[in-house]
């Protein structure tokens, strides 16, 4: 038996890591924190029956994150990280048309062929940015707030002795080494690979709300403006981004990335790496807080 696994289970039997907080095999708590306290971090004890439908999962993520994430856990290859995605991209399509119906094109008649292709390639241009920038958004982010874990709790060597390499598919655990009283019916947490990216891109899920707010904001907020045609003075579109609106906008952006997205990003580190959750919290809270002041606070307005 290695040294580091020596902390056996009272429910199942099996031996887990001495620094693990729950069992890996059977999801009973070893260890407790007070953060767990909120219903929020509240640890997951219930047996693994099998993995919700993803939009089941996706409304978890709003209501029962701590859920969300347990539940994710154990069928990660089936994480709904790229519909999210794919959501956030759509709705940042949608929040461009929003944008551009406060534009009137006296050159093209409302409610016309030219008026509708117009839509449609404002569109297709604010969904194609949008899905480049929530990944490459999420990409970075999720490197940041992964080397924060490590500092935390070494989250990437956790996941290497527990999911083995990024290419490796074999099972860490042979149903020898296992007790047969496993709940999980044989360490299916063990048996997978990590897919740390797709899990934790589950964290993102609150922009499909947001952006959707942010879309009414928009339609409500931002003035109208006449333009002659498609060649036009930049200097026109002035008092729409002069609008006090943008600010909110901002301010609701930097509220999400600082305290909204953190938390999930919790949850999935501390599924992953059966980690400390307050650990996790502080370096994930820290990252939050940076990323919201250097690039909300600080970017120019006319970025949406």
């Amino acid at each position: 038996m290695s040294t580091n696994v020596s902390n056996r289970c009272p429910r199942c039997g099996n031996y887990n890591r001495i620094d693990s907080f729950t069992c890996a095999f059977c999801g009973k708590r070893l260890r407790s924190e007070r953060i767990e306290k909120f219903s929020i971090f509240k640890r997951i004890e219930d047996e693994f029956i099998s993995p919700a439908p993803w939009y089941v999962t996706i409304l978890w993520l709003f209501t029962k994150p701590n859920i969300a994430f347990w539940n994710i856990n154990h069928k990660r290859k089936k994480a709904p990280g790229y519909l999210i995605l794919l959501f956030n991209s759509l709705i940042y399509g949608l929040m461009g048309l929003a944008f551009f119906s406060h534009i009137n094109i006296q050159a093209i008649p409302p409610f016309s062929l030219g008026g509708f292709i117009m839509d449609l390639a404002a569109f297709i241009a604010f969904f194609a940015f949008g899905f480049m920038f929530y990944f490459i958004f999420g990409l970075i982010l999720i490197w940041f707030f992964t080397k924060g874990a490590n500092v935390a709790v070494d989250f990437s060597e956790r996941l290497e002795v527990r999911f083995g390499k990024k290419k490796e598919g074999k099972e860490k655990y042979s149903q020898a080494e296992m007790s047969p009283f496993s709940i999980y019916k044989g360490g299916t947490l063990h048996q997978q690979q990590a897919s740390k990216f797709k899990m934790m891109l589950c964290a993102f899920a609150p922009y499909i709300l947001i952006n959707g707010i942010e879309i009414l904001i928009i339609l409500i907020g931002i003035p109208n403006i006449t333009i002659p045609n498609l060649l036009f003075d930049p200097n026109l579109l002035n008092p729409m981004f002069a609008s006090p609106i943008w600010t909110v906008l901002h301010l609701i952006d930097a509220l999400t990335i600082a305290v909204w997205v953190p938390i999930l990003i919790t949850l999935a580190i501390r599924e992953l790496s059966n980690s400390s959750t307050f650990r996790v919290f502080i370096s994930s809270l820290i990252i939050g807080i940076l990323v919201a002041v250097f690039y909300y606070f600080l970017r120019p307005t006319f970025i949406i």
